[in-house]
């Protein structure tokens, strides 16, 4: 016959066990990394033809869905716009990107306007739009749609080469919506483009870029 103390010990052992059991909680699942932002800056040299050359500058943030963007001389000379707009994806192979947007516009140029950015990949395949309606709050008559489309192909990942166009009033020109070539190459986390707008149909006029993205 066991002693009373043991059968005693074991009947302590096993209900510690059994609350042991009942008090212990699953691990708590991995909480999901909070997006983090991504920044872009960009500057285009417009070299004209006719016209005094300038330059406009692009600076870009991004986190989750939330798109964030000023720009200058964009819209026109010593004119500034800030932008607010949210970013959709969808599809896997066929892969489209669509930011629709809103944007203040001051400086000479004054007015709001309803813009977007549509980004459209398939394999080695591109294309790439972005446009705004301006209404210009200082005269209707003003009102405008400016636009850039670019078509590419990358031969290589660093690589892509295609077709452009786009409308603009910043510089004036005897073509409403202005067309040509575009080169452009990634080095890490730079890139560089070289545009040539025009050739064959009036006085061309050259654009080269620079972006930055951290």
């Amino acid at each position: 016959m066991k002693p009373v103390w043991l059968s005693w010990a074991a009947a302590l052992l096993a209900s510690a066990s059994a609350l042991a059991q009942a008090d212990a909680k699953p691990p708590a699942a991995p909480e999901e990394a909070a997006p983090s932002w991504a920044f872009s800056a960009s500057g285009y040299a417009y070299f004209l033809p006719d016209d005094k050359d300038y330059g406009v500058g692009t600076v870009t943030a991004d986190r989750g869905w939330v798109h964030l963007e000023a720009r200058y001389n964009y819209e026109g000379l010593h004119t500034g716009s800030l932008w607010l707009g949210a970013t959709f994806s969808f599809g896997k192979d066929l892969k489209l990107d669509l930011t629709p947007m809103v944007g203040g516009v001051f400086g000479d140029t004054n007015g709001v306007a309803p813009g977007f950015h549509l980004t459209l990949d398939y394999k080695k395949f591109e294309l790439y739009s972005e446009g705004e309606y301006l209404f210009d709050t200082n005269s209707h008559e003003n009102n405008f749609f400016y636009s850039w489309n670019e078509l590419t192909y990358a031969p290589v990942e660093w690589l892509r080469a295609g077709l452009v166009s786009q409308r603009t009033r910043a510089y004036k020109t005897s073509l409403d919506v202005q067309r040509g070539i575009l080169v452009r190459a990634q080095v890490k986390s730079w890139t560089f483009g070289v545009y040539i707008f025009n050739f064959g149909w009036t006085d061309p006029t050259t654009v080269a870029s620079v972006t930055f993205g951290f």
